[in-house]
């Protein structure tokens, strides 16, 4: 037979004889409770506890871990196999287990490959009770592969076309994540228009002219490895059309009127549908026969992913998306089908029994397709298993009957279909045990009154044991009461009352034997309040109390706590707290509001609540509210010598009750006509007891104070001069530190006249060696505060202690502080320094610690001294400039930054202590690498001719090594600012100049240049240039530019011969003629007008400045105003001249040019024409300015 206890709860009335109450047998499994002591005692077969889970993808680049651990005992041995065959742990050196479990550890680290170990593994642990088996566990390492490299033609599309860019993402383990960016590692906007499908694809449902960009990228991060793969970048070109023309929606995904969707029960649900069409359609959802769930509904993606999570099969059906805009609607229905792995019904159990007893082991599990049910015994297929005459096997049911101790076995139910498995292990544990009971001996449980109790008895036995409980040492009898008896033990009185206290004893028997357990019930008064606090209306500035009065068990601890609207009272003094009171003072509005008074003691808890309700004071005439008047007749009284009484009178409150005394004392022998704060108290009291200090002569002064404001002080009382004692405190901040290498300076703060309680104080310093075994010496001085110990060695710890004393007597014993005598300059360099260049600007110094004797103070840390070795031309200086490094404390090593490369190094390292610097260690040399150069110093061109562009530069200021070779490259650069081919040209180091031949006429040109040393290529400066039109004519120069300097070379022209110039002075010829004919048709009408307005209508248009700096004519303007000009077809409309610049010709300009680059290569130049010239503002051109272009630009 199995045995339980019975159901939960059983109620058993009292008899007049001595209760017992009994635990019926029943057919169950026995549970055996999880007590350490009890489980490290009993027999029991392995347990799996854990293990690594069913498909196990592992990271190639670390070891793989397989975990498998058990409990039994005996403690369970551990076998592996893999792929089904047993497999060797000790053959394989790279394969271990941990010790005490069944982990394997397979050391890839170090060697072999993650491949070889793939497979199914299956851990078996064992003892003499049977074997547990583990899941079968998949290996298999994780792989994130690369992308195939394909060539991706740009796409051009017209705006509001649709379009899929696909992604394709290489198949890896586990499945990638895929997200789209561009170059600079930003997520693509997303939209209803735009979107990522599951698969990957970006869809547009129609494109737009901004989609235009050539760096869509889509990435797969594989997450177990920690990597991410790029596909090549896709171009999108969209060319806009005049009109797009709108269409009614469409599908992209999936395809055609219906699909079907299969899902396993459990899993997330998604359902996709993107439609294209023009305008952009909106994606709704429904499920055609039903509703959709509530609470697992979601919506991705702009609600163009239906996902529903812990899907079931209830959720089969057919849901339908429609997709809608303005043109039309259409839908598309998916035919979903949900499918489930088995899971479990009614997973078996462990059966512990008693020998001859009867149990059932119950597999149920349901999956669709429906799982089947296999069982084994001990890891082996039931079939084939030794025979059991005690089981019998019923479908998803093994029935025990008559069990024997040989019964005990562990069995594993597996129940699989196509979609997946279960594996249980649960063991059939026969054991013959007598009682335990488990509960502590004497327990004491507390209880309140009228409250229920429980008493436990926990307990384990097979034959599952029968409870009893008696109450009394006798078995006294339990009159009028209800118990009830849990299944676990537990006694219920389920209203104890103060008879209820005593001792019980809960008896465990079965077959085996018999247990016993004391337990021990008191039961206490509960908390009441006597009086609770009432509901109170008051005025505005008045005073409110409450009442809570409390009631406890004696032997408990209550705690009453007051809240206001259930938090804390406010952080106010107004708010006061006694034993049984609440009192709040000059109540504002806002303290109305609930106030609880919360009792509670470690058993239970009361309170009760009032209402405060602050109303508007009841209109009276106004008073005249002023500060108290001072308090008079002050009188010291029980004068003793270190109290007094002091009494006083008040003075008028002047409307405004006082809430405080303040008194303040007077030292007539050591701080004559200084006030200190001496006490306060409440101000209802009128007498004070003052404690006094000794060898004081007292005088006191009160004042009152209330809501308005603090009194001017009372007169002085009358002076009480109190005996003189010893000091009661010694000084502080007692220091010692030498100020030279022979002594010890002992500093402290002093006692002031207030603290030396008597006359004659003095301050006995003594001290003595800390590690010697020297008697301490001692000195009386002054009252100072400093002591200076001469012929002391350097350096050595010292134990000081300073206390005061006066004609009366010593302070008590005084603190003993540690202090060091003075420290003197070290004395040892410190040695081995070696030095490690890591790069070309970067060293590590490293060096010995000296020892710490040799230190003779405070480390303060190791101090670098490093140069930079002459050159020949600088070894005639006296003074090298030395730069210095602290590292702290007792380092032995640090990082010198900032090193010129290629350069010749020495340094030297000092200790440092309080006083100063060591000796120096040895100088060391060590040099720098080479490092890449600075720009070239400068970069001019000079002799343009037709074909030909020379060349000047100046080495650059900092080579940083052996220069190699310059790099020049060039390019043309035409009319459009387009870039043209780019030349490649090696020139030799020593040259400084190099001439270019074979290039175009007239021809814009840019030029790259840069040094290289052996480390690498520098830093390019950037010029341009132009070559010469034809002979006798000359290139334009193009005007110096804020920000874009260029050089060009200078050219004469004969302007009296351009057809531009004679087109212009007929402009300006007709202008002048139209400017007197309106000055005639005036003069004609009579009017007058101002000499000044004659002067302008005869203004000589030569004079007009002309915008001739960027190869273009200024329009007139007022010559008054002196407002810039305005520019030609060819000038940014942002730009801004200075009018100075308007008076120069062509002809100002020479052919030399000072400039240099930007760091975008662009030429900050200075023409060497004008000396004074301001440059151009704004961003001009870079077309060059010729009499052409300047015709082509005059409108």
């Amino acid at each position: 037979m199995q045995l339980k206890i019975m159901p939960k709860k059983k109620r058993l009335p009292a008899g007049r004889v001595p209760l017992i109450l009994f635990l019926c047998q029943m057919i169950s499994a026995l549970e055996v409770p999880l007590d350490p002591k009890l489980l490290e005692d009993l027999v029991q077969p392995p347990t799996i506890t854990q293990q690594s889970p069913k498909d196990y993808i592992v990271d190639p680049r670390e070891n793989i871990v397989i975990q498998c651990e058990a409990k039994g005992k005996p403690p369970p041995s551990f076998s592996w196999t893999r792929n089904g065959t047993h497999f060797d742990i000790d053959k394989d050196p790279l394969v271990t287990m941990r010790p005490g479990s069944g982990t394997l550890v397979i050391n890839i680290m170090s060697e072999g490959k993650a491949e070889t170990y793939e497979g199914i593994y299956q851990c078996t642990a064992r003892n003499e009770r049977g074997a547990a088996i583990s899941n079968n566990i998949v290996i298999r390492p994780s792989r994130s592969p690369l992308w195939t490299k394909e060539k991706l033609e740009p796409i051009t599309l017209q705006n509001g076309q649709p379009l899929v860019l696909p992604c394709r993402p290489p198949v890896g383990l586990p499945p990638a994540i895929i997200f789209w960016m561009d170059n600079s590692f930003q997520r693509l906007p997303q939209s209803e228009r735009v979107s990522q499908g599951l698969n990957g694809d970006l869809y547009f449902s129609n494109v737009l002219p901004e989609d235009t960009r050539e760096d869509y990228i889509c990435y797969a991060r594989f997450n177990h490895t920690q990597t991410i793969q790029q596909k090549q970048p896709i171009s999108l070109k969209v060319i806009s059309a005049k009109s797009s023309r709108e269409r009614p929606p469409t599908f992209l995904t999936p395809e055609g009127n219906a699909s079907h969707k299969e899902e396993l029960r459990g899993n997330v649900l998604s359902l996709e549908c993107i439609a294209e069409g023009l305008p952009t359609p909106i994606i709704y959802w429904i499920k055609e026969d039903g509703i959709l769930p509530t609470n697992r509904t979601f919506y991705r993606n702009f609600k163009k992913t239906l996902q529903i999570i812990q899907v079931s099969e209830s959720d089969s059906g057919n849901y339908q998306c429609i997709a809608k805009n303005a043109l039309g609607a259409i839908h598309h229905t998916i035919s979903v089908t949900v499918k489930a792995a088995p899971y479990w019904i009614m997973a078996p159990r462990n059966l512990v029994l008693s020998p001859g007893e009867d149990g059932t082991l119950i597999c149920r599990a349901y999956g669709n397709p429906k799982p089947r049910i296999s069982w084994l015994t001990n890891g082996v297929p039931i079939e084939i298993a030794p025979d059991d005459p005690s089981r019998r096997i019923d479908g998803d049911t093994i029935i025990f009957s008559n069990v024997q101790e040989r019964s005990s076995a562990v069995y594993q139910c597996n129940a699989s279909n196509e979609y997946g498995y279960l594996l249980a292990n649960a063991f059939v544990n026969v054991l013959a045990e007598p009682p335990r009971i488990l509960t502590s001996e004497n327990t004491l449980y507390q209880v309140i009154a009228n409250r229920p109790a429980f008493l436990d008895c926990a307990f384990f036995g097979s034959p599952l044991p029968t409870i009893e409980w008696f109450k009394g040492a006798k078995g006294s009898a339990l009159h009028e009461d209800i118990y009830v008896l849990h299944e676990n033990g537990t006694l219920e009185i389920p209203v104890a009352q103060k008879d209820s206290t005593g001792t019980y004893t809960c008896v465990a028997r079965n077959k085996l034997g018999i247990a016993k357990n004391e337990v021990h019930l008191e039961v206490k008064d509960p908390t009441r309040i006597l009086k609770q606090p009432e509901y109170a209306i008051v005025q505005r500035g008045s005073t409110v109390s409450f009442e809570c009065k409390v009631k406890h068990d004696h032997t408990l601890i209550a705690t009453v706590t007051w809240l206001k609207d259930n938090g804390a009272l406010p952080n106010d003094e107004r708010f006061t707290v006694d034993k049984d009171h609440l009192v709040v003072t000059d109540v504002r509005d806002d303290d109305g509001g609930t106030y609880t008074c919360a009792a509670n003691t470690t058993l239970d808890d009361v309170s009760a609540s009032a209402e405060l309700s602050v109303v508007a004071p009841t209109p009276t005439p106004a008073p005249i509210y002023d500060v108290p008047n001072p308090p008079f007749d002050l009188e010291l009284t029980n004068q003793l010598d270190k109290s007094v009484q002091l009494s006083w009178t008040p003075g008028d409150d002047n409307n405004s009750p006082i809430t405080k005394f303040v008194i303040e004392y007077e030292d007539a022998m050591h701080e004559a006509g200084l006030w200190h704060h001496q006490a306060e108290v409440s101000g209802t009291q009128t007498t004070a007891q003052l404690k006094l200090s000794p060898y004081v002569n007292y005088s006191f002064r009160v004042m009152a104070e209330n809501s308005i404001g603090r009194s001017l002080p009372s007169e002085g009382s009358e002076q009480y001069l109190t005996k003189a004692a010893e000091p009661d405190k010694n000084p502080t901040a007692v220091e010692g530190l030498g100020s030279e290498p022979d002594n010890l300076v002992i500093t402290w703060k002093p006692l002031n006249g207030f603290e030396s309680n008597g006359p004659g104080l003095q301050y006995r310093v003594s001290w003595r060696q800390r590690d010697g075994d020297d008697e301490w010496t001692s000195v009386v001085v002054a009252n100072v505060s400093k002591y200076i110990v001469s012929g002391t060695p350097t350096f050595v710890p010292y134990l000081i202690k300073v206390q005061a004393l006066n004609d009366v007597g010593f302070a008590p014993e005084p603190a003993v502080v540690m202090g060091h005598s003075g420290e003197d300059l070290p004395m040892v360099a410190p040695g081995n320094v070696h030095v490690n260049v890591l790069n070309s600007t970067l060293a590590e110094v490293q060096w010995d610690s000296v020892p710490l004797k040799s230190i003779r103070g405070h480390l303060q840390g190791y101090r670098i001294y490093y140069w930079k070795a002459q050159s020949p031309s600088q070894r005639n200086r006296r003074h090298v400039e030395k730069k210095i490094l602290t590292f702290q404390g007792s380092k032995t090593h640090g990082m010198l930054p900032g090193l010129e490369p290629f350069s010749h190094y020495s340094l030297n390292v000092r200790v440092v202590n309080g006083k100063g610097e060591g000796p120096a260690s040895p100088d060391r040399a060590f040099s720098t690498p080479e490092g890449v150069p600075s720009a070239p110093s400068s970069l001019k061109i000079v002799n343009p001719t037709l074909d030909s562009l020379t060349l000047e530069w100046d080495p650059p200021s900092h080579p940083n090594g052996v220069l190699t070779e310059y790099t020049l490259k060039y390019q043309p650069i035409n009319s459009t600012h387009e870039l043209g081919p780019l030349i490649d040209l090696k020139i030799p180091a020593n040259k400084t100049r190099w001439t270019l031949k074979n290039l175009n006429f007239s021809t814009r040109y840019k030029f790259y240049f840069y040094a290289q040393t052996s480390a690498g290529s520098g830093s390019q400066i950037t010029e341009e240039a132009i070559t010469t039109m034809d002979e006798g004519k000359m290139a334009g120069i193009l005007p110096p530019d804020v920000g874009a300097g260029k050089a060009m070379a200078s050219r004469q022209v004969d302007i009296a011969t351009q057809g531009w110039f004679i087109g212009l002075m007929c402009a300006v010829a007709l202008l002048i003629l139209i400017l007197l004919i309106v000055c005639f048709i005036r003069r004609n009408k009579g009017g007058k007008y101002p000499v000044k307005e004659k002067e302008d209508a005869h203004a000589d248009p030569e004079i007009q400045p002309m915008k001739e700096d960027d190869g273009t004519f200024g329009e007139y303007s007022d010559a008054e105003d002196h407002k810039p000009l305005k520019k030609g077809s060819r000038t940014p409309s942002d730009r801004t001249v200075k009018k100075e610049d308007s008076d120069d010709s062509l002809v100002d300009y020479g052919e030399g040019v000072n400039g240099q680059f930007n760091e975008d290569g662009s030429f900050i130049g200075q023409y060497s024409g004008k000396k004074e010239k301001e440059p151009v503002e704004g961003n001009e051109s870079s077309e060059a300015p010729s009499p052409v272009n300047a015709m082509n630009s005059f409108v």
